[in-house]
């Protein structure tokens, strides 16, 4: 006999401005933006039973789950940390939905949170960040994340036609958003000239084409009832994984997202003309290209050949 799934709600939210929070850790920005998506989700904390807490680079902590749980005084029969980059805030929110919809949980906290701008040198953040590379064949060549991002979007560039000024027209285009909203970090608008005149970082990726390093921290709680102010209903979800590595790519145009998506919309019974409001990872101005372009919302010109890729003799680490 099989159990119904149970409906899964985001029921309350909370969060901390962006941007520089000298003299706070990680833990007292996780522990602001949690106390607020609990009050606003009506449930006391007693009533939450589960907590995802994503991890903290300036909190190296192996359990970082429970220390969270102790910090906010709370006792779930579900605690887990989860590690995935910059997808950690959805596939936590994923995991969540899976939990409420089992009963497993019934009111789930979903929790990240860093001070990495004040509590960590440029020179640790940029170490730290550049482990994500293969240990062999990327990090001893010194590459960073920008530079990553940067290989990438010089072949898709190659591929696609996608040009400099392309990539610096969303750059404009976020800074504009985030100028409406008071808890953005970068506030100022700036303009296509000074995108593309900006300091160049890893080219074709310019100062400006990249994401700031930020404090802050975001909570949501997702529980199997909806309060009486919030009811957003979670329909559907998708998690595609084909590499982790940018030597173990086999095609830029597809990096997993387009199937993410379909899996997602094929759940939720929608189709990408049905979605209203679009919010969209943009580490860097050639990520957003990409992801828009790979799920379906903007064309695509028509995509050249894909190179060959080398085989490196197993002897030949970079080193």
């Amino acid at each position: 006999m099989t159990t119904a799934l149970r409906p899964a709600y985001l029921r309350g939210a909370g969060g901390t401005p962006f941007g520089r929070h000298e003299g706070r850790s990680a833990l007292d920005l996780m522990d602001e933006a949690a106390a607020q998506a609990i009050e606003r989700s009506g449930l006391r904390r007693n009533q939450i039973d589960g907590v995802l807490c994503g991890y903290a680079t300036t909190l190296p902590h192996l359990m970082l789950s429970t220390l969270i749980c102790e910090r906010l005084a709370l006792r779930p029969q579900y605690a887990h940390g989860l590690q995935l980059g910059g997808a950690t805030g959805a596939a936590m929110l994923m995991a969540a939905r899976e939990l409420v919809r089992s009963g497993r949980c019934r009111n789930v906290l979903v929790l990240g949170g860093e001070n990495r701008l004040t509590g960590q040198s440029r020179d640790s953040s940029i170490q730290t960040l550049a482990q994500v590379g293969d240990a062999d064949y990327e990090v001893p060549n010194g590459a960073s994340v920008p530079a990553y991002y940067a290989l990438m979007a010089s072949q898709y560039m190659h591929r696609t036609g996608v040009t400099s000024q392309d990539m610096a027209e969303f750059a404009v285009l976020m800074r504009t958003h985030a100028a409406g909203h008071p808890g953005a970090h970068l506030r100022t608008p700036i303009t296509l000239q000074e995108v593309l005149a900006s300091k160049p970082i890893a080219r074709p990726l310019s100062l400006l084409d990249c994401c700031p390093i930020s404090d802050g921290a975001m909570a949501l709680v997702v529980s199997d009832e909806p309060s009486a102010h919030a009811a957003v209903a979670m329909v559907g979800a998708g998690q595609a994984h084909r590499h982790q590595h940018l030597t173990a790519m086999e095609d830029a145009l597809q990096c997993g997202a387009g199937e993410a998506a379909r899996w997602a919309f094929e759940e939720a019974g929608l189709g990408l003309g049905d979605v209203d409001y679009l919010a969209i990872y943009d580490s860097f101005t050639i990520t957003l290209v990409m992801l828009l372009e790979e799920i379906g919302f903007a064309p695509r010109a028509a995509p050249r050949s894909a190179p060959a890729r080398a085989t490196l003799p197993q002897a030949a680490h970079c080193r």
